[in-house]
């Protein structure tokens, strides 16, 4: 292993360089698409069958599919996107397309669990619907959605141990690349132990800011 520490430490870089650009991207799509799905529900606030019955078939369709054939499927996508079908952009924009679908339902699942009494009352008291969704909706639902994304990143993660498929970097190429082509299990399982500290950490994180947030 000693030769290959420096390729260690970029790959640990380049994993956490991608998931962290693939979640805040896919984080803030999901969260659009998710909000609509919520708000164009029959009982929502923007009550829209159309658009309602538009969305969760989009979602439905994209969000079962297998990421390593998501990977390819995307590849001309990414080739007009990002300019290039391999390579880590290529990667950062399938696992960000993979994201928004998978994030959008864990918010909307978060947000039906508001309690609905609480934006009747704000609606009684003459709030608009842009500010429920601003003042009460998202506050309410806070603590939840903090650990979806925790829950999101781990997903996230996971994805990006397959970049490799497409010349992308990361610990999950340098595991496969010098430690299971190689029949080296040290490298194989230091790989496998950063990722485990990388997601703990963030679990850890995710559940104190939770916690924080629902303790309010």
């Amino acid at each position: 292993m000693g030769e290959l520490w420096p390729l260690f430490w970029e790959a640990t870089w380049q994993t956490l360089y991608i998931v962290v650009i693939a979640l805040v991207l896919g984080g803030i799509v999901g969260m659009v698409l998710g909000m609509a799905l919520y708000v164009t529900r029959p009982s929502g606030l923007y009550p829209n069958r159309v658009a309602s019955v538009v969305l969760n078939v989009l979602v439905n369709f994209f969000r079962p599919i297998p990421f390593v054939i998501l990977i390819a499927a995307l590849q001309p996508l990414a080739r007009l996107v990002v300019g290039i079908g391999i390579g880590n952009r290529a990667i950062i924009f399938a696992m960000t397309f993979a994201a928004a679908f998978g994030i959008s339902r864990i918010v909307e699942q978060n947000l039906v669990t508001v309690d609905p009494g609480v934006i009747e009352a704000a609606r009684s008291m003459g709030a608009s619907r842009l500010r429920i969704i601003r003042t009460v909706l998202v506050p309410e639902a806070l603590g939840p959605l903090i650990l979806g994304y925790t829950f999101a990143f781990v997903a996230v993660v996971d994805m990006s141990a397959i970049a490799g498929v497409i010349g992308g970097g990361g610990l999950g190429n340098f595991a496969l690349q010098y430690g299971y082509r190689q029949f080296d299990t040290v490298v194989t399982w230091t790989a496998v132990i950063m990722i485990v500290i990388i997601v703990q950490v963030v679990q850890f994180g995710g559940n104190y800011l939770a916690r924080k947030v629902l303790r309010r």
